[in-house]
């Protein structure tokens, strides 16, 4: 359910944009989200498409790019991709790690007309 208010606030932005740049219509939003980021990008699309109806980002398109995990071991600092959500370090097994990529959620671009 915590889509819907980050598709609120994905709208809002969006729209705030539009209008500082006098904008009629906007066309796409270029949303980032990391592997691990707990969104589901079809519940975002849910709730965009309720949510944008009657506003001028009524018709735009949402495209998701998603970020790999990547982790540092914290016992031998081997950076690695986990696998299958497995998070034991590949070179060492150590179990203690960092997560360097793979939990963002972003609204990197907007193009409007």
């Amino acid at each position: 359910m915590h889509e819907l208010s980050i598709t609120e606030s994905i709208l809002k932005i969006a729209l705030d944009h539009a209008e500082k740049a006098k904008a009629r219509r906007i066309t796409d939003l270029h949303i980032v989200m990391g592997e691990l980021a707990s969104m589901v990008d079809d519940s975002i699309q849910f709730y965009w498409e309720i949510i944008a109806k009657d506003t001028i980002a009524e018709k735009a398109t949402l495209h998701f790019r998603r970020v790999a995990a990547e982790l540092q071991c914290m016992t031998c600092f081997e950076k690695y991709h986990p696998t299958d959500k497995e998070l034991v370090c590949p070179k060492c097994h150590g179990v203690d790690a960092k997560i360097i990529k793979g939990e963002e959620f972003a609204l990197e671009s907007i193009d409007v007309e």
